[in-house]
This record gives C-alpha cells, sequence and structure tokens, in this order.
C-alpha cells in the first residue's frame, strides 16, 4: 500500500470518526433535553443545549470548506468553546451557583480575538495547542464545581469528577507534546481526540442522568421526612435519622441524649394571637432550635407544638445545649417577627445507644412533665440512665409515641 493509499485511509477513519461524533453528540443532546422536560431540572437544559451547539459546531467546522463564504473554521471553533463553557455553566447549576456569563464565554472570546493574527490563524500547531488548553480549562472548572459539592452523597459519585478530571488532562497532551518535543506534530492521536470526545460525552451524559435522578429522590425523600411548616424532620424522618445516629454510636459505647421540647401555654398564643400567630411561633422555634444545636444533633416534631431532639452527648451535655435553646427562644420570641412572647418546657433523658428510642423519648417526656408542673420556662432532667433494650417493632412504636402526643394534655 502506498504513502498516499495510508494518508486517505487515515482521513476516511477521521472522517467517519468526527462524524459519528456528532451525531452522537447531537442525539445526546436531544436526549438531555428530553430528560429536563420530564425532571424539570435546569442544568439538564443546559447540559443538553450545550451538547447540541457541540454537535452544531462539530458539523459546521467539518463543513467549513463548503460553508466558507458564511461560516469560518474559527466561529465553528468558538461555538465549541461556548458550549464546553455551557457544560461548566451546568455543573454550576446543578448546585444551586449562578451563571457566569463573562468566564463561559472567555474561552471564545480568547479564541477569536487570537484568530485575527495571520501568525496564529495560519498555525495548525498553535491553534491545537490553544484550543486543546481552553477544553481543558473548561473541563478542570467543571470537575471543580462537582467536587465543591459537600454532600457526603458525592463521595458515592467519583465517576462524576474523575470521567471530567481525565477528559481534561488527555487535551493537555499537546502541551506536554510541546513542551517535550516543539518539532513533532500530533496528527498521529488526532483519531484518539475524537474517539475520547465520543466516549466522554457518553460518560458524561450518563453521569449527568444519573445526578438528576439522584436529586429528583432526594427531593421526595425530603418531603416525605420533613414537617412543611417549620422545615425540621416529622415523626418518621426523625425516627429514622435517630437510629441512624444511635447505630453510628452503638460501637463506641457512647451515650445519647433525648430532649423533649414542649412550648409553654400554645393554646393561649393560638386563641390570641390566631393560628398564624401560632405557627409563627412553631417557625421560630424550630429555626432557634437548629442553629443552637449542634449540626450532628437530630431535630423533630412529633405533633402540634411538641418537639424532639435526639443529642450524642452525655446528660450533663445535653443539660447545657437545653438550656441554651431555652434562653434563645425567650430572647428570640420577644425580639423576631411579631414579638409574641413564648417560653418552652424541655425535659432531658439519657442512656446507651442500645436502649430503644421510645424509652428514651418516654423518659424524656416524663422530665417535661415535671418542668411544666414546676412552673414551666425550665429544664429538667433525668438522672438515672436509661439502659440498653432489645428494638421495639415499627407498630409498637408509632402507637408508643402517638400514646405520649396523646397522653400530655399539659398546654
Amino acid at each position: 500500500m502506498s504513502i498516499d493509499l495510508v494518508k486517505a485511509s487515515l482521513a476516511l477513519d477521521f472522517g467517519m470518526l468526527f462524524v459519528i461524533a456528532i451525531w452522537v453528540t447531537s442525539l445526546l443532546g436531544l436526549f438531555l433535553l428530553f430528560a429536563w422536560i420530564q425532571e424539570r431540572i435546569p442544568a439538564l437544559a443546559w447540559w443538553g443545549t450545550a451538547y447540541l451547539l457541540g454537535g452544531l459546531s462539530g458539523a459546521l467546522w467539518r463543513f467549513s470548506d463548503v460553508l466558507a463564504p458564511f461560516v469560518s473554521a474559527d466561529l465553528a471553533s468558538a461555538l465549541l468553546f461556548v458550549a464546553v463553557g455551557m457544560i461548566w455553566s451546568a455543573a454550576r447549576l446543578f448546585h444551586g451557583r449562578p451563571v457566569l456569563w463573562g468566564p463561559m464565554c472567555c474561552g471564545a472570546a480568547v479564541w477569536l480575538v487570537a484568530s485575527m493574527f495571520p501568525a496564529f490563524a495560519h498555525s495548525a500547531g498553535s491553534r491545537l495547542l490553544i484550543g486543546s488548553m481552553i477544553v481543558a480549562f473548561y473541563t478542570f472548572l467543571t470537575a471543580t464545581e462537582l467536587w465543591g459539592e459537600r454532600r457526603r452523597t458525592l463521595l458515592r459519585r467519583w465517576p462524576a469528577i474523575f470521567v471530567p478530571m481525565l477528559h481534561g488532562a488527555i487535551f493537555l497532551y499537546p502541551v506536554v507534546q510541546a513542551t517535550i518535543a516543539p518539532g513533532e506534530g500530533p496528527a498521529g492521536w488526532i483519531n484518539l481526540y475524537v474517539l475520547e470526545v465520543v466516549l466522554y460525552v457518553v460518560g458524561a451524559a450518563f453521569i449527568v442522568l444519573i445526578l438528576a435522578k439522584d436529586r429528583t429522590v432526594r427531593f421526595y425523600k425530603v418531603a416525605a421526612t420533613t414537617d412543611p411548616l417549620t422545615g425540621v424532620l416529622n415523626r418518621r424522618g426523625f425516627f429514622e435519622a435517630a437510629q441512624s445516629v444511635m447505630e453510628r454510636h452503638r460501637n463506641r459505647k457512647a451515650p445519647v441524649s433525648v430532649l423533649a421540647f414542649d412550648l409553654d401555654h400554645f393554646k393561649s398564643i393560638n386563641d390570641q394571637f390566631g393560628h398564624a400567630g401560632g405557627d409563627a411561633v412553631l417557625t421560630l422555634f424550630a429555626a432557634v432550635a437548629r442553629r443552637t444545636l449542634r449540626l450532628n444533633d437530630v431535630v423533630g416534631r412529633l405533633g402540634g407544638e411538641e418537639f424532639v431532639a435526639l443529642l450524642p452527648s452525655t446528660l450533663a451535655d445535653a443539660a447545657v445545649a437545653a438550656e441554651r435553646v431555652r434562653a434563645a427562644f425567650v430572647a428570640a420570641a420577644v425580639s423576631e417577627g411579631q414579638k409574641i412572647p413564648a417560653t418552652v418546657s424541655i425535659g432531658i433523658a439519657c442512656g446507651s445507644p442500645l436502649a430503644a428510642i421510645e424509652a428514651l423519648i418516654t423518659r424524656a417526656d416524663a422530665a417535661l412533665y415535671r418542668a411544666k408542673t414546676n412552673g414551666r420556662n425550665r429544664v429538667e432532667r433525668d438522672e438515672e440512665a436509661v439502659p440498653a433494650a432489645p428494638r421495639s417493632p415499627p407498630d409498637a412504636r408509632g402507637a408508643m409515641t402517638g400514646g405520649l402526643i396523646a397522653s400530655r394534655g399539659v398546654a
């Protein structure tokens, strides 16, 4: 086979791979837009539009000779850099960060300005070098946005970070080659570049769909376990979170404490200020409890004006935390919102992490009743530690907590 035939074969392979890359990218863009219509997650719309724009730029670049009077190869390349910038913006949107329009279009602007210089416009090596650096820059920014997500679930989604990092590293090859061997061209790597782009767009689309599905599942799970008025956990969410905390502390045999809260004279507040005023007091207390307690403490609303918290701490530390919540709520109730005077009574129980959560709540509830009897707006604690006990069946647990709420009857 002659050298000319080898070159023709390589050119044909490159052309076929490039067309495949265009079609795959465009179809994935349509698929992501369809997913956006279903899920209504803005990041999917941006990612899908970026893929379509990338497919369009590839088609314009591939057929730039035919379209030369209307579209230049430089404009096609600029559209590609806008597309990779949009993928970075989609990663920002996915985690609630705003779009930075200037930086997103900066790569395309740098390319268009550089193309105005003849030395750059007629140097294939320089064009490949700058283009690869722009793509790698935005790809690393995308990986950085994903890495900046602080939710622990991201630790189980390492491909979301690894795939763009690998893609950016591959596109930095021309920079490394230009440093090590300035005189050698990258022609032998062109087909590998195109193939890697196809694999990357497929892998990235798969990852973003998994992230979107995870977000949807998380949204419905949060909705099912959160009290809509106060924003703290509802009864179901509290028991699930409390059991998880207790299981983590069982190996260390570290004590856990339960705080039972009940807003004082809440019926009178409702009668005097209406249900809107009562709801405002409930919301205020939940906000005070969340910002006063630690991040790893579990706070929930069992019903009405009754709240509960699980703290991985000793009885003494729990008493300090309870007093801090009581004082903070009294201060907030007379300085925020409608300035409705309100106080809270708190009961505390502490015990083994092997104890039933229902037993801890029962003992804390008894201490709360003493706080009510002894004048309200105070903290009472059960000095006897709750021993380890087998867990109650789910039905018994629900009946017990329901009975606790129904049995108080003290405003």
